[in-house]
């Protein structure tokens, strides 16, 4: 029988438009943990990034529980360090940019409002470079190889790490946590 996992601080990862912020929502829900969004941290208003940023993320990192979903690197280590597991959802190139382009184009005919108001436009979303399909495409495939070799570091041995290679996999987590059947592997545990 393998021992109960951990899930007092949670990071979900995973590349843009994977489903992070949701999965991350539904899961704090469950655990009755706080859920931050790191873009709600990072940006404000007219995409700037917050000065204030990294004292924001160690100030929550240091609170007993949370589920934290975002890959900035400038505070994975902060976050990581304090982490007690690590939700990877790794789907593939395909699924992650038709998501991509349907809630960019979602976003931009609604004008949904973002991260200090900020919204998405077609200017910046299809002709900037860092608008978000783009990032898909630089991103999806250097995460996938970069991730297995962060978990290998000895500062980050200590979170169970829990890959989710498809969407029914998250789903039959989210009801395993819902169960209460908190005994998933808390290894390096691969899911569909």
């Amino acid at each position: 029988m393998m021992p109960p996992l951990d899930l007092t601080r949670v990071v979900v990862i995973g590349t843009s438009c994977v489903g992070k912020t949701t999965l991350a929502r539904r899961l704090a829900g469950i655990l009755g943990s706080e859920h931050v969004e790191l873009d709600s941290v990072y940006w404000g208003p007219g995409w700037t990034p917050r000065p204030d940023f990294i004292q924001t993320v160690l100030a929550i990192a240091q609170r007993p529980r949370w589920v934290i979903d975002g890959n900035y690197s400038a505070v994975r280590d902060i976050i990581w360090r304090r982490s007690s597991a690590i939700v990877w959802l790794d789907y593939s190139f395909a699924r992650v940019f038709s998501q991509a382009l349907r809630r960019t184009a979602r976003r931009i005919i609604t004008r949904e409002r973002l991260y200090a108001g900020n919204r998405e436009t077609v200017r910046n979303a299809l002709f900037d470079t860092d608008g978000i399909p783009w990032w898909v495409i630089r991103t999806h495939r250097k995460r996938r190889h970069d991730f297995p070799e962060l978990f290998k570091r000895p500062e980050y041995g200590h979170a169970a790490v829990i890959q989710l290679g498809k969407p029914p996999a998250a789903e039959a987590f989210l009801v395993a946590m819902s169960a209460g059947s908190e005994t998933i592997n808390s290894g390096h545990t691969h899911a569909g």
